[in-house]
């Protein structure tokens, strides 16, 4: 079975999980979770089987922090998981746990560990977690190549990158998120290096939020070119011009494969003096008309070329994650919560000051 587990469907799931009179048992291979507190969590994949669970997500309104992640894997064990996802935050330290005198934190090898002995793990996705120079840490214990690494707002650094540039999984990577981190210009050498080993398997490449900017396309083309097996390219959120944009898909047209572009709304459609990354509402305030004519510009680029085949768009605020309109009322009740407990934190603060 595959279950989509959130806090409105549990105690059903519970129930339906627990064993019975019944000779026939329940067992999931793929769970999804929402909106579950950390130990409604742990309960419920318990008596999931996780013995023989595929994929394991947990997303959106699941407030997991490292000390939820460690507790979770030492007490189940998941030995043919092959496609773990976390949510935001997942790896930031408790508050009531400090590192140790040499700036280790200890959570970390246990999670680390237990991540190795997942000896069928291929698809990890980490996004949203402060993961600074924790990657090798991470990943070099992993078993099995990755085909699919999400590593998105991560806040890497030059060893996160000098790691995956030279680690195993790089030459066997399909799948590949790295936005929010200025690669182009702080990582350059172990970017393009990386690049250039995944090409051979890279299917989907997202660089969204990465400061990719006109004096950068020429080498962000240049390294794209042996990238034959791609499919999707997604560089929304750059400060990317009309003209960069044209010369970008004048040279896309050469890959055989690629069938998806999603590319940013150029600069010449913002007001002068407009700031990356762009906020909520400023990424909306842009010259409609104008987008209108450059994405014509650039769809003109891709025929002439014969490249019909190639879909192109710019969703300004990502793609739509259908599960989340079941947990819409249970989405807004938490962040009446968070809004509750924050306001209350704050009436707090004033009266100590008084």
């Amino acid at each position: 079975a595959d279950l989509f587990v959130t806090d409105g469907n549990f105690e059903a799931v519970v129930r339906a999980l627990r064993p019975g009179p019944a000779p026939l048992r329940l067992r999931c291979l793929t769970f999804r979770g929402d909106s579950l507190r950390p130990g409604q969590l742990l309960q419920v994949l318990r008596l999931a089987g996780p013995g023989v669970l595929r994929s394991l997500q947990v997303v959106h309104n699941v407030r997991l922090h490292a000390g939820h992640v460690e507790q979770l894997l030492a007490h189940v064990r998941f030995p043919r998981l092959t496609a773990l996802t976390l949510p935001a935050k997942a790896f930031d330290p408790p508050r009531a746990r400090a590192p140790t005198p040499d700036g280790r934190e200890p959570y970390l090898a246990t999670i680390a560990m237990a991540l190795s002995k997942m000896t069928q793990l291929t698809e990890l996705s980490l996004a949203f977690s402060t993961l600074t120079g924790k990657i090798p840490q991470l990943l070099g214990s992993l078993q099995t190549p990755l085909r699919t690494l999400d590593l998105a707002n991560c806040a890497l650094n030059h060893v996160d990158m000098a790691f995956l540039a030279d680690c195993l999984h790089a030459a066997h990577l399909e799948v590949l998120d790295l936005s929010g981190h200025e690669l182009v210009s702080l990582y350059p050498a172990t970017f393009f290096q990386l690049l250039g080993r995944a090409a051979p398997s890279l299917r989907a490449l997202t660089l969204e939020e990465c400061g990719l900017g006109d004096e950068h396309v020429g080498r962000l083309a240049l390294g794209l070119s042996a990238c034959l097996q791609l499919q999707e390219l997604r560089l929304l959120g750059n400060p990317l011009s009309a003209t960069a944009l044209r010369r970008l898909f004048g040279c896309l047209c050469q890959l055989p494969e690629l069938r998806c572009v999603e590319f940013p709304v150029p600069t010449d459609c913002y007001p002068e003096g407009a700031t990356y990354p762009l906020d909520g509402p400023a990424v909306a305030k842009f010259d409609q008309q104008k987008y209108e004519e450059v994405a014509g510009e650039l769809r003109a680029v891709l025929l002439q070329a014969g490249r019909e085949d190639i879909q192109t768009c710019t969703p300004l605020f990502g793609t739509f994650d259908p599960d989340v309109q079941e947990t819409g009322p249970e989405l807004g009740a938490f962040l009446l919560q968070a809004l509750k407990s924050t306001l209350e934190k704050f009436c707090s603060t004033l009266e100590q000051m008084e």
